[in-house]
């Protein structure tokens, strides 16, 4: 029988739910969310999207497969979508302490603890998370044995896209070497190789999307959410995923604004959704418990195609303030919230959900495609 110390859950409602700790043990706080994915806790802890925020699993169990190794180097890292751990803290019904599989380099309570992230088990995720699903998305503490409670911490409050986007622009080629500092933006000389050049703007970027884009033979450019990206020479702009709320990114909206004007393909996911909506002119709200899973089904509009997509967003575009020459390009087909748009006559276009989809599925990896095609 393993030895752990008690631990505690607090919403800011007063709901209280004791369990216990198997990761760093130290007391945090944060946004209390849930994800009904069946897989992929290291690809979703690592998530930048998830900054701020305390991930309850639906699934009954964790760490049954522990986490692969470190490999690849912070900027574009092998197995993980970011350089750290991004959630404030993991729970769980059960944890597995013995995990098996080919690829493991470590546990998961290893993991943790080396990143200083708790985790609980032994709560029952089940009624925390139809609580959550009735009352919405709430703050929340968790209070490890013999630790001080923390104050309530409001992600939402603060700007987590800069908290999580790079700070230098850098160049990956795809020819498997590390990426190169930009240097002088306006100068970036066409590729050598004849590839073309995509503008990447993160904004808490999941390191597939990159994979992604490089697999599909592009040279990509990755810059700083706020920077001006408009004086880099390239034939396309890629707008990332990112956590929190988009409205502190205005000086994101302003350099996409200028984008919208040249002509050139633009593509978003996510946030980049959000950001790409806001440019145009649209609204954003937040949605009271958002979608956080491996199983939101969206239908392409106009037609009756409907697809299985990866989702992690608490914010979305309200349909309704699209300005005319825009339209819907998916919709979510449980709650029939815009799940991307697109403008009817130009090579502009996003989707809320994750077609890079790491750890899955990939039904909608053709975004990509798509993308390039219209280079």
């Amino acid at each position: 029988m393993q030895a752990t110390k008690r631990a505690v859950l607090i919403l800011a409602d007063g709901t209280r739910y004791t369990g216990h700790s198997f990761g760093y043990e130290g007391s945090t706080s944060g946004e209390v969310v849930f994800n009904t994915a069946m897989t992929g806790y290291p690809e979703s802890l690592t998530d930048p999207s998830y900054e701020g925020q305390i991930l309850i699993s639906t699934f009954p169990q964790l760490g049954n497969y522990g986490v692969p190794p470190q490999e690849g180097s912070d900027k574009l890292s092998r197995y993980y979508e970011g350089s750290r751990i991004h959630c404030r803290a993991i729970i769980a019904q059960d944890y597995a302490f013995h995990p098996s599989h080919w690829l493991a380099d470590s546990t998961l309570g290893d993991w943790l603890r080396r990143e200083k992230v708790p985790g609980i088990f032994g709560i029952d995720t089940r009624a925390l998370t139809k609580h959550l699903r009735e009352h919405g998305s709430m703050l929340g503490k968790i209070v490890i044995e013999g630790c001080e409670e923390p104050e309530l911490y409001d992600p939402n409050a603060h700007n987590l896209i800069a908290a999580t986007s790079c700070t230098e622009a850098m160049v990956f080629t795809g020819d498997g070497s590390a990426p190169e500092p930009l240097g002088n933006p306006a100068e970036l000389a066409p590729d050598p190789e004849g590839r073309k050049t995509v503008v990447l703007v993160d904004c808490g970027i999941k390191h597939n999307i990159i994979r992604c884009l490089i697999a599909r033979g592009l040279r990509v450019v990755r810059v700083p959410w706020d920077m001006d990206f408009n004086v880099i020479p390239h034939d396309g702009l890629f707008i990332s995923n990112g956590p929190g709320n988009p409205d502190f990114a205005e000086a994101t909206v302003e350099n996409i604004r200028k984008a919208l004007a040249a002509g050139k393909p633009i593509c978003g996911i996510c946030m980049g959704n959000q950001l790409l909506a806001k440019a145009a002119g649209a609204k954003t709200y937040k949605l009271k418990y958002g979608h956080r899973s491996h199983n939101q089904p969206v239908r392409q509009a106009g037609t009756t195609r409907c697809f299985i997509t990866s989702q992690n967003h608490g914010f979305a575009v309200d349909d309704s303030t699209l300005p005319p020459e825009w339209e819907a390009l998916f919709t979510n087909m449980n709650d029939g919230t815009n799940e991307g748009i697109r403008h009817r006559t130009l090579p502009y276009f996003s989707a809320q959900f994750h077609p890079e989809a790491s750890s899955g599925p990939r039904d909608t990896e053709f975004i990509f495609d798509d993308f390039a095609a219209l280079l």
